[in-house]
């Protein structure tokens, strides 16, 4: 499975942005999707994750109600709308795949990454 995440920039406090991963796979749907973020000097950290059939989200408590994760099936694709964008937001982010049913935010247990796409939130 290759990803390809897209959608990254530079964005002033309070603003927003949408980012994507397009999977390529046929079987797009039987993986749970999540975001991570990785800032300089830190640990790549959970950002939020989404079931296999889009029923179930969650996130880390530093980006719950400003950022939502979804996912289209039909175009293989998974997005990540980030809204009230903070300084701290600052990060490249990836998605990841994980080949099962359970929703995960342990980093350990997702198969294929994405090359990531950075995020810079000016203050």
């Amino acid at each position: 499975v290759q990803l390809q995440a897209s959608g990254g920039g530079l964005v002033q406090a309070g603003g927003s942005l949408r980012l994507s991963c397009a999977a390529s796979t046929r079987t797009f749907s039987t993986y749970v999707m999540g975001w991570f973020r990785q800032a300089p000097g830190k640990e790549r950290e959970f950002v939020g994750a989404v079931s296999r059939n889009g029923g179930s989200t969650y996130y880390a408590d530093s980006v719950k109600g400003r950022f939502t994760i979804s996912r289209d099936n039909a175009k293989n694709t998974l997005y990540l709308q980030m809204n009230s964008l903070k300084p701290e937001d600052t990060a490249v982010y990836y998605c990841a795949a994980d080949y099962t049913y359970r929703v995960s935010a342990d980093r350990r247990d997702y198969d294929y990454w994405g090359q990531g796409t950075l995020v810079t939130v000016s203050s």
